[in-house]
């Protein structure tokens, strides 16, 4: 009987990327901002992916606030 990593054809150092993706949205949230994993390696892309997700998903909150408070001073401005 196979165990998964002999299953899947995975090395010693393949860890599930979702560890890595996690990690990334986890780092951009507490401010770590350099990336932990070597430079060519599957890790170091899904942890890029992950910080990139959270940065982009705050951008869009941050955008539809502004856009809501624009939109909530005008409404309440009267014109004289």
């Amino acid at each position: 009987m196979q165990n998964n990593r002999e299953r899947h054809k995975l090395g010693k150092y393949d860890a599930p990327l979702i560890i890595q993706f996690k990690r990334g949205v986890d780092d951009f949230y507490r401010g770590r901002v350099s990336n932990p994993f070597h430079k060519d390696t599957m890790q170091y892309r899904e942890w890029e992916r992950g910080f990139n997700k959270a940065y982009f998903e705050k951008v869009r909150k941050v955008i539809r606030h502004e856009q809501n408070r624009t939109t909530d001073t005008t409404r309440t401005r009267t014109t004289r």
